[in-house]
């Protein structure tokens, strides 16, 4: 899936929702604990409850990996019934990969070929080499961590370089984006950005961004769309457990669709304020 491929999809929903499956299994409900495979039979609900509202899925592999192979078995249950019931999702294994080059290839195939994601997050750290495996299949997409999220991100990423007085994420992505184009890179944003995700915008005007963060964490999805989107939509906004995890009876996966269809509610909203959709 190219970024017009994926554009076509935001007009077509009206919402450039993405939902993080990050299904730990204590938070799903008791009854579905019994099924043969528990974690599979709450993402399916999920799924089939949220679809009509989502262009992404996201599921964080920490909650599968825990598990060995019956995570993994999990997963690719997971990967096997979107493809086959919702072909043209955008699938992201949020994997936060980046090794040197023979490695990275290697999970470059893993993700693409063997389950059949369409995008990685990659950490940059090991620079160009680690990237580029993930850019090098037609169609698919590396997802760098730019600017996160979580407290520890202001120990590296906003350090200043003395010399060229960029922050180090502002180098990251100034480097990165030569890595490959608007079609296979995409950045990762903390949704706690908003203050710096103008100049951002600035400095790669036409990528995607991955913006987590909106629903339990805090993020207001109005504030990120004034100065995030671009006449290409150029926004995934992921929410997880504000969805996924809204509740946990028998009725869940009835809250989760609502809870979806109040963000694309939103989201269309804020769509047709840019001038994107009618």
């Amino acid at each position: 899936m190219n970024a017009k491929e994926l554009f076509e999809k935001i007009k077509e929903k009206r919402s450039f929702l993405c939902v993080g499956l990050d299904s730990e299994f204590t938070g799903i409900p008791e009854f579905l604990k019994r099924e043969q495979h528990p974690v599979f039979e709450f993402n399916k609900r999920i799924i089939d409850a949220t679809a009509s509202c989502t262009v992404a899925y996201k599921p964080n592999l920490a909650f599968y990996e825990a598990f060995g192979v019956a995570g993994w078995v999990n997963l690719r249950l997971t990967v096997d019934y979107l493809k086959a019931n919702y072909p043209g999702i955008f699938l992201i294994a949020d994997a936060k990969r980046g090794d040197t080059g023979n490695t990275s290839r290697m999970y470059a195939k893993a993700f693409f070929e063997t389950v059949g994601f369409d995008a990685v997050t990659v950490h940059p750290y090991m620079g160009e080499d680690s990237v580029k495996p993930f850019t090098a299949y037609a169609g698919k997409w590396a997802i760098i961590l730019a600017l996160t999220s979580n407290p520890g991100a202001s120990n590296f990423q906003y350090t200043e370089d003395k010399y060229g007085g960029l922050m180090l994420f502002e180098k990251v992505i100034n480097q990165s984006m030569n890595w490959g184009t608007t079609d296979n890179i995409m950045y990762v944003v903390g949704a706690n950005h908003t203050d710096m995700l103008k100049e951002i915008r600035r400095l790669i005007p036409h990528h995607f961004l991955l913006v987590p963060g909106v629903g339990a964490q805090g993020g207001n999805l109005s504030e990120i769309a004034q100065v995030g989107l671009n006449d290409q939509c150029g926004l995934l906004v992921n929410s997880s457990r504000s969805i996924i995890f809204a509740d946990n009876s028998e009725n869940f996966a009835e809250i989760a669709a609502q809870k979806a269809l109040e963000m694309q509610q939103e989201m269309a909203f804020l769509l047709a304020e840019k001038g994107i959709v009618q």
